[in-house]
């Protein structure tokens, strides 16, 4: 099972991954960074086990800052 790691606070706020993948990213009201929906923090990041990776891949190779890692 593909698991997802977000590097959040690496986040810049640009909007990408949240614009190509809305079913697993959001962009954060309080302070404007991305959000890994349904995660769980795992020491400085946050990770998610999905089924399929889909539009996640797009997200990742997107991101400027590459802080969204497939595993």
């Amino acid at each position: 099972m593909p698991k997802i790691i977000h590097q959040q606070k690496k986040c810049i706020g640009c909007g990408t991954c949240a614009a190509v993948c809305p079913k697993f990213f959001e962009m954060s009201e309080k302070d404007g960074l991305a959000v890994l929906k349904n995660s769980k923090k795992a020491g400085k990041d946050f990770e998610l086990e999905i089924d399929k990776v889909g539009c996640i891949k797009e997200a990742a190779e997107m991101c400027p800052m590459k802080i969204i890692k497939i595993l």
